[in-house]
């Protein structure tokens, strides 16, 4: 997961134990999961009734070699240039710079069938 470590290690992407989740500006976290190899397959913008505004979004998107999804639901928050961003890699949350491996074969690696 090359694209959001380093995303990390730049300061762009940073953990906000209290929110449980990443303050990062969602299309940089979108194009370091690209840059690991998801492409997308769905991309969607809420807005607030009041103002029209964007108030979040979620990204997902496949890896075609692994088979792994990826999936970055974010809230903005007003005061904030960036946004709480909260990513899964299938189905496991990625918090607090653990990054579930893309290598494994979930099928196999867990007890499942052979």
């Amino acid at each position: 997961m090359h694209g959001l470590d380093d995303l990390r290690r730049q300061g762009g992407m940073d953990w906000v134990q209290q929110e449980q989740g990443w303050m990062a500006a969602p299309d940089d976290v979108i194009g370091a999961l690209s840059k690991d190899g998801f492409d997308e397959c769905k991309r969607e913008m809420t807005t607030s009734r009041r103002d029209i505004r964007p108030a979040g979004g979620l990204w997902q998107g496949v890896n075609t070699r692994t088979g792994s999804v990826a999936s970055a639901i974010w809230v903005n928050r007003a005061p904030w240039p960036q946004a709480i961003v909260f990513i899964t890699i299938d189905g496991e949350s990625l918090g607090d710079g653990s990054a579930p491996s893309l290598d494994r074969d979930p099928y196999r690696d867990d007890g499942g069938e052979a």
